[in-house]
């Protein structure tokens, strides 16, 4: 197989803002508490949720803005790309939302605001000043959809995956991401998590963080606690059975229903987490579910939880989308980024991670070279096409979501361009360079939030490169494609 060195590159001057890291070092995290009920007949979810939030930025506040992602599966938000109408609602459009019964400051009743498109809270405050913190308490009914996404109830099991209203990130102010049908709008910090699940019995619980107790009478109780991480998801089913096994501290648990080969989807998991510890340095975390549900899409990163699609076509596919997804622990659960204005800063990375699995683990069968070519005439395939039908393509990676005009270009320019990205750059110097850069990226970040910025800058310093005109030439769309024979 000839190697993939089939790129010209355009090195151009234009330089990236080099910033330092994100939030002060001697800020508590914030600290979500959490009293859930499940009520299986109305698809229901009743919430209590205290959140103490610390202003860890430099002004004074008066207001907290809030992300409702629940608010995403209503009838005018539109998360659902036509391509996938038919899969995720199998069963006719189904609708879901958020509605509060109270919400209080500080133990007193707080005048708040819904934005237009439902995706932001303001919750009014007294003003607060940095290093102080507020107690923002929160009653809430979510109602799921019946839809087979990251939240919703499906024919197998109910997902709650970015069902919680979340602290928008603070940059200058609060920074109030849209909804998309396109990709992850998500950005959060780090924050520690005490959730308290009462659900029917008969259900098993699969979620973020550790089950510290469990408690079994007219319903189930059960107690979970999830430290440094970003968000809290959990799954229920009734029809789950579960494999488990370890990798150092972390045990790896696979819930599924309806799948001959658990034990060797169990191994796949064992596998990829054991293969990324040593690529990027370790999974800090004492637990990582892997859960088969109802799911339009191959798949869905959680802190601490990945959601596999239950109807993915073959062995091979099921694996790499494990693989993908585990691989996203890393790069967006511990390392953290904005998803919303630069996809490709975890999924770019995320996609190649997964190939650098495969080159690790033969046994597989998928070969990283044939991988990346594969990738590469996927992309001029697609490239052509799009051009000759539209005229034009914007190659450029620097967009948010909604600036993606369809989704075969946000995925190809996404997932795709970005996995070739790092990959030309992996052959740009020496493996023992590059992998240094991944483990340097990961330990500068861990617990934090990235940027493209904060990416450059740190694979800069750790090869001793100046490669800021080769990713301005990436991101930008100036990269030219030739010579290129398969």
């Amino acid at each position: 197989m000839k190697k993939l060195c089939v790129f010209a590159v355009v090195l151009l001057s234009l330089p990236f803002v080099l910033v330092g890291c994100g939030k002060e070092e001697n800020v508590p995290l914030n600290c979500y508490s959490v009293e859930a009920v499940f009520d299986e007949e109305s698809a229901t979810l009743t919430c209590d949720e205290k959140i103490t939030y610390f202003n860890s930025s430099a002004n004074s506040l008066k207001e907290v803005c809030l992300f409702l992602y629940a608010n995403s599966f209503t009838e005018t938000s539109k998360s659902v790309t036509k391509a996938y109408l038919d899969k995720a609602y199998k069963w006719g459009e189904s609708y879901g939302n958020i509605t509060f019964d109270s919400v209080k400051v500080n133990g007193t009743v707080a005048d708040f605001e819904i934005s237009e498109n439902q995706n932001i809270l303001t919750v009014q405050t007294e003003e607060f000043f940095p290093g102080e913190s507020v107690l923002i308490d929160l009653h809430f009914t979510l109602q799921l959809a019946k839809v087979r996404h990251r939240l919703g109830a499906g024919e197998h099991a109910y997902n709650f995956g970015n069902f919680l209203p979340m602290v928008c990130v603070y940059d200058n102010g609060f920074v109030t991401n849209d909804f998309s049908p396109y990709g992850d709008p998500f950005y959060s910090e780090i924050s520690n998590f005490d959730v308290r699940i009462t659900y029917p019995v008969g259900f098993v619980l699969a979620s973020t963080g550790k089950v510290v107790s469990t408690q079994e009478g007219e319903a189930v109780v059960s107690v979970v606690k999830a430290k440094n991480v970003r968000d809290f998801a959990f799954v229920l089913s009734r029809e789950f059975s579960v494999l488990s096994d370890k990798v150092g501290q972390a045990t790896v648990n696979y819930f599924y229903y309806d799948d001959e080969n658990a034990q060797a989807h169990l191994k796949t998991s064992l596998d990829a987490l054991s293969t990324f510890n040593q690529l990027f340095g370790e999974y800090p975390y004492e637990v990582l579910n892997v859960v088969k549900t109802d799911f339009c899409f191959g798949g869905m990163e959680e802190p601490n939880l990945v959601m596999i699609a239950d109807d993915l076509p073959d062995e091979e596919t099921i694996n790499y989308v494990i693989v993908h997804e585990i691989a996203h622990q890393w790069w967006y659960g511990v390392v953290g980024n904005n998803q919303f204005d630069a996809a490709w800063v975890d999924e770019g990375l995320t996609e190649f991670s997964s190939a650098l699995f495969f080159e690790k683990n033969k046994q597989y069968g998928l070969d990283y070279q044939i991988i990346m070519q594969n990738s590469l005439e996927g992309y001029l395939h697609f490239r052509k096409i799009y051009i000759d039908i539209t005229g034009k393509l914007d190659e450029t990676m620097t967009r948010n979501l909604n600036q993606f005009d369809t989704e075969p270009e946000y995925v190809n320019i996404t997932y795709t361009r970005g996995m070739l990205m790092f990959d030309f750059l992996r052959q740009t110097m020496s493996e023992r360079k590059f992998a240094a850069c991944l483990k340097d990226y990961y330990k500068a970040y861990k617990f934090k939030n990235s940027s493209p910025e904060k990416l450059v800058e740190s694979f800069c310093k750790s090869s001793r490169t100046n490669l800021e005109g080769f990713f301005d030439a990436w991101l930008g769309g100036k990269v030219v494609f030739e010579n290129f024979s398969s």
